[in-house]
Parts: C-alpha cells; structure tokens; sequence
C-alpha cells in the first residue's frame, strides 16, 4: 500500500518535467566542434536558465580545453 501511495504521490512531479536531450560529455563536445558551438550559442543566448545545466558546463568547459590544444599547437608543442 505504501508503495502505490509513493507512486501517486510522485506522478505529478514526472509529469512536470520535460524530456531533455540528454547530458553530453566533455568529450562529446571536444569531438563535435559543431555540436559545441550551437550549445554554446544557446547558452549564451539565454544563461539565466542555462548556464548551470550540464551541457553548458560541459560545453565550455570543452571550449577552454580545444583553446588550449590550439595554442599549443601554434606554439608548436
């Protein structure tokens, strides 16, 4: 009995939550230069809702890791 009222109780709370994209990796976004920068577009483009989510977190941070590869590069290491 508990168990169907658990159930009841949360059904709402899965019926207000939207179904994502899912969460991509930090190197999801190394790899796929195009996926990175559309995520970091629509980051940018609204970061009072966005800025904390996985995604974005993960996006930026692979953009700080592809500038540094780049840098490096051209500084021939």
């Amino acid at each position: 009995m508990r168990m169907i009222a658990a159930f009841l109780l949360m059904l709402p709370l899965a019926a207000c939550c939207e179904a994502g994209e899912g969460t991509r990796t930090v190197g999801d976004y190394l790899d796929d230069d195009t996926l990175r920068a559309k995520q970091l577009a629509r980051c940018r483009e609204n970061p009072g809702e966005l800025a904390a989510t996985p995604n974005c977190r993960n996006a930026t941070e692979a953009d700080g890791k592809a500038r540094l590869k780049r840098m490096n590069k051209a500084l021939g290491g």
